[in-house]
Order: structure tokens, then sequence, then C-alpha cells
């Protein structure tokens, strides 16, 4: 049979078209943390790298910041992030100084089990003879056993980086495969007391099928010589029990999708093969945890159920009670029952809580498991001391064996509850990849490009060039461009527009949208992480694994918390029993057999099991996670929680003109002549001189010069056929030499020997042009009727004007108004002319113009509105305001759906719509009041808890808190707070009827 997964081992190919991964697809400057850059060209030469990893083993903020502080005392290490809610670390490092292993290594020392994500695999090529791997990793319970994972893997040999996740069990290592190979990483995970296990390499030469129809041996024996045959399989392991077949092959010499084929065409249908999804083996290993905490709870119910019964209801019960006092050896039945059976609870069920416990004591830190872990063990060894003592010498206090099980049963409650609520947190992203179809049809061709067969097959296996069929009703299974056919699309899910789109040949789709009425032929431009749709999960992960600011302060609470808790439990056993010692309270307070010692104890347990820090290092992460997941739900992607955190403080919002309060749709308006020119020729030298730029207001010119010419032609080119508009205007367009574009000003060229000037007042006066009286009135009526004067000359004369408009979007005046109720001051900044800019602003309703100014200088005009400290954010077209949106403090992409990827911004919007926003700001203010009130529920619930644990409250009202009730209310109060945070799933975003209702808050 095939070798174990134990021998399988990832073999690297050197080629240099191997695959890059990358899953960060920037550095943040920790001076400017909320500056996300492309950072390609960085990784590239080396100077810095971002990696990802799940961590195992976090239950509280001191845990997360527990594998922080191993991350960041590792040397390279610029920043590190942990998020406890998502179990993941993001780690931006020196890859030269950093290995996978090292922060592995320090993960694994600090006591949790890493796992290092694999990158997404891009289309460019690999620039390191280096594996990264993703491993899943078993018995991590908080951030200290992160610390601990990353701390070993840092430090194995061949090993270049290693994050670890807790919330998601994983860990991404990048390693050397010629000096270290998955197995030994396995080895070390192992090796520290944690279950490791390879779930996917970065590579695209392993794959994991699902196999269907092995019943016998026969059958895995059948599958097995397929495989050896087949060539380009390099290694596979087939197991039975989960129909699950791993396979290392070489993607040079066989596809995936012909790997599978061949295993299916060589059993004659027998088999059936279908790709296993990473996340919904993810999701399913959650499915697991919520399974398996359940399981215990239930455990512990039906143990502790029966000493509650000999504790409380068999007193009342005298043929029962009799039987329980019943002496059996040293000890009565009654004790001997509840001995055992709470044994079984404190060591069995409850050794998850001692496992984490020590690691995270054995790596100097503290977290929850040490306050369970201490508050049931002195139960237990309390009892169980009474009980020898009573033995030895006849006198019997009382036991408290019930207040240790029901403690556990209470806890894992409350965390089984907790991994629910958690659950739900991560619906949004849950949702979008569902919305990638299962299979696609696709198109199958003869040597002629002839279509001779519509084939089914698995979307996972899709490649770039792929033709697939989309019928009426049916989603689209990948990004690509119409080649036949026409529809509208339904793109709601993933751009937030309700309104369906036209698609026509040579129209882009996205994957993941529905198709309406007609069927379209698609060819395939991107799959896998390249696509739209994997791009905005990675956004709203990599936005959920960011801490927000106002997290700081729960760490730092996290951080002294316990020890803190501790000391108040030692204050309280010591206060109490020195004050019964001294005849402070009277000995009626004492429980019946019970002494000063045993009525302090109690008061202190409950101080140690009431309080909880998981409900301060929850308020933060679920409040972001939702807000994230409920604004890509509304078109709006949010790149972190500091960004969240900036919008809601946000004081001026300044927008770029054209294409975000204009439609981006220029269009020219008039064309005068001034010199007797033919109008006809007029144009065809102006849209030669304009057709080799890319400006918008060029290709406008070019357009309506074109529908001048071919007015006839208009209707079939403007569908869509490209390829024949090109080619029209290549027949009458002149041969143009010496271009150059002016940034700013316009465009020079030659045309037979005539220099061609074609631009604003600017270009002209610095080319010494005169510009006569009649044209400067022309275009100065242009200019205030919100138009804009593109001002042409030939051979240093100036021949004619061209009027261009560029309509506003219908929302724009509502949105500015809506923002001035808001408490936010609008603000446009545009290089056109001062006349067209006040015309526009007019219309509009905005008061503060910056006209004329150059691209380069718009981040000028956003730092000179932060000079006092204000909040600024800039709203551009994501596409030349790149250095405007990273200046400013927060910065909104618009109407970039397919380039979110490559955003300089920290927030996209996926709709051409202003009123998001509007949406963005509102769900800021909105998530920060929730987190507020998360840590006001948080704080007051501590502060009056353990007070009440205490018995501050028992000399003078008599209520006292019993250890089982104080963890019981301990389970609950992580859960309320995760609740709260899920009340931002009911966010609706302020429609535009209503946004001028809307006031500052």
């Amino acid at each position: 049979m095939a070798p174990s997964i134990g021998d399988l081992q990832l073999v690297h190919d050197t080629d240099d078209d191997m695959e890059d991964v990358r899953l960060l697809d920037s550095y943040e400057n920790q001076n400017d943390s909320h500056v996300i850059g492309i950072g390609d060209d960085e990784e590239e030469d080396g100077a810095v790298r971002r990696i990802q990893v799940s961590v195992t083993g976090m239950t509280c903020a001191a845990c997360s910041n527990s594998v922080e502080s191993a991350l960041k005392s590792v040397d390279g290490v610029f920043k590190a992030s942990v998020a406890l809610l998502q179990n993941k670390a993001v780690v931006v490092c020196d890859p030269n100084l950093v290995k996978d292993d090292d922060i592995k290594n320090a993960i694994e020392d600090a006591g949790f089990e890493a796992e290092i994500l694999p990158e997404p695999v891009t289309s460019k090529a690999k620039s390191s003879n280096t594996l990264t791997g993703q491993f899943t990793i078993g018995g991590m319970t908080c951030a200290a056993c992160v610390n601990s994972v990353e701390g070993i893997l840092r430090n194995l040999p061949g090993v270049k980086r290693a994050v670890v996740a807790l919330a998601t069990s994983l860990g991404e290592v990048e390693y050397d495969p010629t000096i270290i190979s998955k197995d030994d990483i396995v080895n070390a995970i192992e090796d520290a007391g944690f279950e490791g296990l390879l779930v996917q390499s970065s590579q695209q030469d392993k794959i994991i099928l699902g196999v269907a129809g092995v019943f016998t041996e026969m059958d895995a024996q059948l599958l097995e010589g397929i495989l050896i045959t087949l060539r380009g399989v390099r290694q596979f392991r087939f197991n039975r029990i989960s129909s699950e077949l791993d396979v290392l092959f070489d993607p040079e010499v066989v596809s995936s999708r012909s790997l599978v084929d061949g295993i299916e065409g060589g059993s004659n249908g027998k088999f059936k093969l279908h790709v296993m999804n990473p996340f919904t083996r993810m999701t399913s290993k959650d499915v697991e945890e919520s399974s398996i905490m359940f399981r215990l709870f239930v455990s512990s119910l039906l143990l502790s159920i029966p000493i509650f019964f000999i504790r409380v209801v068999c007193p009342h019960i005298p043929m029962l009670y009799s039987l329980l006092l019943r002496r059996c050896g040293p000890f009565l039945m009654g004790d001997w029952l509840k001995w055992v059976l709470v044994s079984v609870v404190q060591f069995v069920i409850g050794k998850r809580f001692y496992v984490a416990a020590g690691r995270a004591l054995r790596n100097g830190s503290t977290n929850m498991d040490v306050l369970v872990a201490l508050g049931t063990s002195a139960s237990y060894f309390y009892s169980v001391c009474a009980l020898l003592y009573g033995a030895a010498t006849g006198f019997w206090s009382p036991t408290y064996f019930e207040t240790s099980s029901m403690l556990i049963t209470f806890v894992l409650l409350g965390k089984y509850l907790e991994c629910l609520a958690k659950g739900k947190t991560s619906d949004a992203i849950k949702k979008l990849v569902e919305l990638a179809p299962a299979t696609a049809l696709l198109v199958v061709k003869d040597k002629d490009g002839i279509c001779i067969e519509d084939k089914e097959i698995d979307a996972l296996l899709i490649q770039p060039g792929d033709t697939l069929k989309v019928l009426p009703g049916a989603k689209v299974p990948a990004d690509g461009l119409v080649i036949w056919g026409s529809s509208y699309v339904n793109e709601s899910m993933v751009t937030g527009e309700s309104a369906p789109v036209s698609k026509e040949v040579n129209s882009a789709v996205i994957g993941g949208t529905i198709n309406l009425h007609g069927a379209l032929h698609i060819q395939v431009t991107k799959v896998g992480c390249d696509a739209v749709l994997s791009q905005i999960i990675s956004l709203v992960e990599t936005a959920q694994m960011s801490k927000a600011p106002i997290q700081m302060f729960a760490d730092f609470v996290a951080s002294i918390f316990v020890p803190t808790v501790v000391a108040m439990a030692l204050l309280t056993l010591f206060g109490w029993y020195v004050a019964g010692s001294m005849g402070a309270y009277p000995e009626t307070w004492l429980p019946e057999n019970g002494n000063y010692f045993v009525f302090s104890l109690m008061f202190a347990i409950s101080v140690v099991v009431i309080a909880c820090p998981c409900a301060l290092g929850l308020a933060t992460p679920t409040a972001v996670m939702v807000a994230t997941g409920v604004g890509a739900n509304n078109g709006v992607l949010i790149k972190g929680g500091d960004a969240l955190e900036r919008a809601q403080e946000i004081k001026y919002v300044i927008f770029d003109k054209t294409g975000t309060l204009t439609q981006g749709k220029a269009t020219v308006t008039t064309a005068k002549v001034f010199n007797g020119m033919d109008r006809g020729e007029f144009l065809r030298w102006v849209a030669s001189a304009e057709a080799s730029s890319e400006h918008p207001l060029a290709k406008a010119i070019v357009e309506y010069a074109r529908h001048f010419h071919f007015l006839d032609e208009s209707s079939p080119i403007y569908a869509g056929d490209s390829n024949s508009k090109d080619s029209t205007i290549s027949r009458w367009l002149l041969d143009v030499s010496e271009f150059l574009a002016l940034p700013g000003r316009g465009v020079k060229c030659l045309i037979d020997g005539k220099q061609i000037l074609v631009g604003n007042r600017k270009l002209m006066t610095e080319s010494g042009i005169a510009i006569p009286t009649a044209v400067e009135d022309f275009v100065i009526e242009l200019e205030e009727s919100a138009e804009t004067g593109i001002l042409v000359s030939f051979n240093d004369n100036l021949v004619g004007v061209l009027g261009v408009a560029d309509p506003l979007k219908r929302e724009a005046a509502v949105v500015i108004e809506g923002l001035r109720k808001m408490g936010v001051k609008p603000v446009m900044v545009t290089g056109d002319n001062w006349r067209t800019a006040q015309a526009v602003a007019k219309e509009v309703g905005i008061e503060d113009v910056k006209a004329e100014v150059m691209p380069a200088g718009k981040a000028d005009v956003i730092r000179s509105f932060q000079k006092d400290g204000s909040t600024v954010a800039m709203v551009g077209d994501g596409i030349n305001d790149s250095p405007a949106l990273a200046a400013a403090d927060v910065g909104m992409a618009i109407g970039a759906g397919t380039d979110i990827a490559i955003e300089a911004a920290d927030y996209v919007l996926m709709r051409n719509n202003l009123e998001d926003v509007i949406t963005a700001i509102d769900l800021s203010r909105k998530t920060l009041a929730r987190i507020r009130w998360n840590y006001i529920f948080a704080m007051a619930y501590n502060v009056v808890a353990i007070p009440l644990a205490a018995g501050v409250f028992y000399p003078s009202l008599g209520i006292k808190l019993p250890p089982w009730a104080s963890g019981a209310c301990m389970a609950l109060s992580s859960v309320s707070v995760v609740c709260s945070s899920l009340l931002l799933r009911r966010y609706k975003r302020p429609r535009l009827t209503t946004i001028l209702q809307i006031t500052v808050e």
C-alpha cells in the first residue's frame, strides 16, 4: 500500500516559475500603521515578510498577550499581532533574520500549538527556494500556548518563519526543504506536547481529494495501482476511514484536473473524486471543537448531578440516606461515591484545564485556566484532606466535592456557549465562501476550437484560460471575460450593488455572482486567491486579525489580571481567617462541623473562579469581527480594527472630484474652432493626439470624434466590441510621433511635422501661447457651467476649444448634507481649474474647495488639515489617488471592486456610490459604541462580582455566593459579551431618505 502520512515529504521544485505565496500584502510601518501599501517589491527584495499562523489553546487576553510578547521578543520581528477570537497570529519580520521555525518555536515555548497557514498562491514567481506549510496544532488553550509553539518553531533549523493562530488552531511555517522536512516540524510540535498535522502546502503540487467508491481492500489496491501508473504522481496516501486521498504531484507534468480525470478514467467510473475545500475542512474542525466541548459538558453534568443529588436531595429521603451513611472501610458509602465521581470530573474531564495551566505557568504567564485549575483543585484537595483527617482522628469536617464538579461543569458550559457564539461572529466569511459554486460547466473544444461537449467539473479544478458555460440562474464559477452571449448578472453579493449589471462580449464577470437571464460563455482569467471573491475573503480575514487601539486597555488589564485575582483571593482567605480567629464574627456563621479555615477558603475559591478575564479580552475582537463581516455584506470592506476605530473620529472628509463626486464618465458637450478650420478635420487631429493618452478626458474626446465621423457604427462598437472599435479608429487617425503626457496639464505631440498641444491654460501659458480674449471668454463660460475647457493649439497658434462635462452622481448633494449633519466637514480637492471646481462644489453644497492641485499635491492638502490633530478621511477612485489615500488617517477607495488587492486605502467601497461613505462612518461609530458597552459590562461585572464573592456584603446583607454559583457567573459573563457584539449583525445602513436626520453623537 502507499506510504504512511509520516513518510510523505514535500518535494520542492526550484523552477523559476514556482508560484509566490503571500498571505499579507504589505508591511504596516510602525510609525504610520494605518497605511496599507502594496508591498510586492519589498517582499521580492527580502525587506520584510508577513506570516500568518493558526494558534490553538488561547482562552483569554492573557494568552494572546503571552503569544504576542514571545513573537515581539524574536530578533528581526518588526511587528506581531495576535487575534484571540480567530486563533491567529500575524508577524511582520525580516526574512533574513527570522525563519518560520523561529516563530513557531516561540509559540510552542509559550505552551501553545501552532500551524503555519498557507499563503495564497498567486501568479508571481517564487523568489526563494522555500516551502510554506499550514499545520493544525491541537492542544493549545491560550496565548501562552501560542507563544510556546512559535518559540519552538522558530528555533528549528531550516525554518524561515512561523506564525500561530489560536482561534483556528493553525500555524504557518516557511522552511527550507533541503534542511528540514515537514515531518520534522510535526515531530517538533508533538515533542512539545501538542498534536501536529500538515494541512496543506503553499505549493500547487499537493491536492487532497475525497474519494467515493472505495469499499473493499480490492478497491483500495485498484486505487493504488492507478496512482502508481499515473505520470507525475510523486507520493500519495489514502485514508480508508475518512476516504481522503492525499496526492503529491509534479505540476509541470500533470495538472490537478488531469490527475482527477486519470483516476476516474482508470477506474472506469468506479471512483468519483472531489477536491476537499481547505476552508470547509477548517469549518468542520471548528464544529468538531464545539462537539468536543459539548460532550465534555454533558459528561461532567451527568457525573455532577449524582454528586449534587447526594449532597442536597438524599438527606430528605430516609431510605437512600441510610444507605449513604453505611460505613465502607474508613469512609461512608456516600463519601466514597462523591470522591470517585468527582475524581473523574476533576482529572479526566478537567484534564484540559491542568494541561493548559501547566503550559502557561511553565512559560511564566497566567491565564483563565490557571484560575479554574486553582479554584477546583483547592476545593477537591481540601475535601480529600478532610476525609483523610476524619478517618485518622475521628473529627469529620464537611467536604465540598460538589463545588469542584459543579465549577468544572459550569465552566465547560460557558466554553461551549462561547464556541457557538464565536462561530456566529465569523458567519460573514462563511457566507462569502459559500458564494462560490461547487461545480462548473467546462466547454470542451476540439483542435479546431469547436465546442464538442459540456463537462461538469469541480470548481476548485478550474484553470486560467478555461472556457466555462454559465446557464441562466447559475453562479459564475470564476473571474473572467464574456466571450459569447449577453445577460444581466446580480453582483450584489460581492459589490453590494443591488441593480443587475448588463454583461456583453468582453465584459468582466466576478466569480460568485449570479447569472440572471441569458446563457454566457466566459474565459477564465483569475482563479484561487487571485479572484476577487478570494481577495475579499482575505481582506475580511486580515481585518479581523488586526487589533483596534482600544484593545490595548484590555491587553494591559489581562497581563495583570490573574496575579491580582490570586492576590485578592489570598487576602480574602487570610482576612476572613484572621477576623474569625480574633472573634470579629460569630461562630454561627460557620458551616456545620466547619471551622474558620473552611469558611474562609470558600470565599477565596469564589473569588478565584468568579473573576473573568475572558469578558475583557473578547470585548473588542468580537465586535470588530462582526462589524467587518457586516461591512462586507454591505459592500464596505474594512482593512483593520485600527481603521474602524479611527473612522468614528473623522472630522474632515476630502473628496476627489472626477470619478468620486462625478460619475467619471466625461463627455464632450461642444467643440468650437476659432480659425476657420473644418470641424471634422479639427476633431481628427485632436483625437489623433489624445488617442495615446489614458486620461478619462482624452478618451471622451476620442469617443466624441469617432461618433462625429462614424455615427452609424457607434451602437455595435459601444456594446463592447473593442477590437472593432480599435480597427475603425486606426483607419482614420493620423500618425503621431514624440507623444508626451504632461500630468495636470495635457499632452504634446507631433503630427505631420506640426506641434500639437491639447490641454488646459497652464499648458498653453508654459508653452508661451497667447489666449485670445474671445477664447478666454468662451472658456470662462464653460467653466461657470461646471464644464472643463480643453484648449488646442497647432504650431503655437490656438485654434479651438472643447467643452467636457462630467455629470455629478445623483446622491452627491444629499451625502454632503448628511455628512454635515453627522458633524463631518466635506472638502473637495481637484486638479481642475477654480471656476469649474467652484461650480461643482456649489452644486453639491461643498464650501471648502482646493483646485488646481497636482496629483502629488493632494497628500500635502491632507497634511494641512491634519496639523491641528484632526482625523482626515480621503475618498478617491483608488487608482491615481494612492498617495492621498495613504496620507489620510482613513483612506476610502470608492468603486474599486476589482482592484481591492492593490489599494492603499483603509476602506474599500465596492459600490460606486457615495452613500457608502456615510455607511462606513456610521458603522464605525456604532461598533465603537458597542465596544465601549462591552468594556463597561466586563469591568462592571468584575468590579461587582469579586467583592460579592469575597463576602464583602455578607456581614451587612447576608449575601454569600457559593463557589459553584461563582463559576456559573464567570461562565456566562464572556458569553454575554459575545452576544452583545452579535447585536451588530442587526445593523442596517442609513437610507438615503433618512441620512439628513442623522445628528452628531
